[in-house]
């Protein structure tokens, strides 16, 4: 392997590098980062396809007997895409620049689609609106990729890209783009070690890449042990997911879909994981077309927000040993009314098992702080219990089958205030640093009676909180809180409600300007119950008056 990329430090200078090339091209373009983020993920695809199709086209030929020509199923045989002569890449690179560069590389997409039936309707197609001189200097700065890096290294090439384009289209760019940081918990935490991942709001396809690192990091192979379902309203989103998938080797269905009217998949009780981060506070979702809807069971919000109805989808999806995480706004976790009772059923299920509260500018969406939440169906059943996984760590099965030592029980929620908890980036954007994200999810392992993990030096910051490494409440931290605690607390999922705050700490600016968010938002959310209620009690007086 190249030196240059043969770590991960050379492989974020090479990342570095190829985004710093390729944004001073666009520094003085007219077109927008959502005009020109596709088409460029597209070239880093084909730069990948090409470099996998170039090995193997290698390995054919050194193994041919000239008996029978080597043909496309023999590439397919081999799980790489088959690319064309007038699409391979050191072709494209040896275009004249007077030639028309934009013609050329459609002609390339549609010629790759037409070869392999999974990316039919995939790739871009919109080089021509890109000047010449441009997209010459792509192609050069795509062929700077090493040729010997591996497919792992192109995926996480993709994924800074897009993680950067993200970040430069803001609200947009976290349309279909939650931070790595943040995927990376969601996964710790619910462990998808074998079974059906759904996302019903796919976005980019971070959720189900990150999941199948997280397989691999255990010593198993992603392709054997997941199988990946995800619904996406976007159709430019769902080409920039399924080009994710395949730079990582990944295949799965993905479908085009309004999640709110239609259930392409029968979700419930299907899926053995459901990751998702979904819109927050949408209004507008027409209710009368979900009445009689399966997946909204425990009844339909009468507030104007989908917060609830996607809170369902996710757990009406699960089967019944089956876990969720997913991003929810803050004000869920307090929301009154139709709400209240919706949320009080869940916990009474037993299914709630995990909220944490994350604090502000983690995500491009909102700047406002959010809340994580977990639920796992499998502990209002039974309690699971460690099984080893092949690297001789404890790990829990899909299903969660066997028995554990923690203090999880359908009893008990446990709250993790991670407000505090950060690497600032930049002054908009932050997010958890490796190390956190396993000293969090080491957190829920102890709570499930589970030994932790500390492969990305966690061990000394997990120590001081927990010096026998066994569960225990932490102050300001995390708190286990019975269902009679929480129905006390009118039935509030709201850690600031349970952890407290730790010895000695003092409230900063910062601290004072993040409540008052927090109680902003809240206010807002009572506000528009307030509104709505006024609205109700004026037609029922007035129906009286008619009377």
């Amino acid at each position: 392997m190249n030196n240059k990329t043969s770590n991960g430090n050379g492989l974020a200078e090479l990342e570095r590098r190829l985004w710093s090339a390729a944004d001073q091209l666009w520094a003085n373009s007219p077109l927008r980062p959502s005009e020109y983020s596709t088409p460029v993920l597209g070239l880093i695809f084909l730069r990948f396809a090409d470099s996998a199709f170039t090995k193997v086209e290698a390995e054919l030929k050194g193994k041919s007997t000239g008996r029978r020509t080597i043909g496309k199923t023999d590439y397919q045989a081999k799980g790489v895409v088959y690319i064309p002569t007038e699409a391979r890449f050191s072709n494209l690179l040896q275009l004249p620049e007077s030639a028309d560069i934009g013609k050329k590389l459609n002609e390339a997409m549609k010629a790759i689609e037409q070869e392999n039936d999974d990316l039919k309707d995939v790739l871009p197609k919109s080089y021509q609106r890109i000047d010449n001189a441009t997209l010459v200097e792509l192609l050069k700065i795509m062929s700077g990729i090493p040729d010997d890096i591996g497919g792992d290294a192109f995926g996480k090439i993709y994924e800074y890209f897009l993680g950067a384009f993200a970040m430069k289209e803001g609200q947009k760019g976290g349309e279909f783009f939650t931070p790595f940081s943040m995927v990376n918990l969601i996964v710790e935490v619910i462990e998808p070690f074998h079974g059906r991942l759904y996302d019903p709001a796919n976005g980019g396809g971070n959720m189900f890449v990150s999941s199948a690192r997280f397989v691999a990091n255990h010593r198993r192979n992603p392709s054997t042990e997941i199988s990946i379902f995800g619904q996406e309203r976007v159709a430019e989103t769902i080409r920039l997911c399924k080009m994710n998938l395949a730079v990582h080797g990944l295949s799965g269905d993905i479908r085009q879909a309004n999640t709110y009217y239609e259930d392409v998949f029968d979700c419930v009780g299907r899926f053995d994981f459901v990751m998702a981060n979904p819109p927050f506070n949408v209004s507008g979702v027409d209710k009368e077309k979900l009445k009689d809807d399966p997946r909204f069971r425990l009844g339909l919000p009468s507030t104007d927000n989908a917060n609830y109805l996607w809170i369902q989808i996710f757990y009406h999806a699960l089967s019944p040993k089956g876990r969720a995480g997913f991003v929810m706004a803050n004000s869920a976790a307090d929301a009154r009314g139709s709400e209240l009772e919706i949320r009080k059923k869940l916990i009474q299920s037993g299914a709630v098992d995990v909220i944490v509260a994350v604090g502000p500018n983690f995500f491009y969406t909102v700047t406002l702080p959010a809340t994580l939440w977990f639920f796992d169906k499998g502990k209002a059943s039974h309690e699971p219990s460690p099984q080893p996984s092949p690297s001789g760590r404890g790990c829990r099965e899909a299903t969660g089958e066997g028995k554990q030592n923690g203090i999880a029980s359908a009893d008990t929620v446990l709250f993790i205030d991670a407000r505090h908890i950060y690497r600032q980036i930049d002054r908009a954007h932050r997010e958890f640093t490796p190390e956190q994200v396993e000293f969090l999810a080491n957190i829920v392992r102890l709570y499930r009676g589970k030994d932790p993990e500390f492969e990305r030096g966690s061990e000394k910051l997990l120590k001081e909180k927990f010096p026998k490494l066994k569960y225990a409440d932490v102050a300001g931290l995390c708190r286990v809180a019975t269902r009679k605690e929480i129905e006390a607390q009118g039935w509030s999922l709201n850690p600031g409600r349970y952890v407290g705050v730790a010895p000695g700490e003092e409230v900063s600016d910062a601290d004072f300007k993040e409540q008052f968010e927090e109680l902003t938002e809240e206010l807002e959310t009572l506000n528009a119950e307030a509104r709505e209620l006024e609205d109700r009690i004026a037609s029922n007086a007035a129906k009286i008056l008619e009377a």
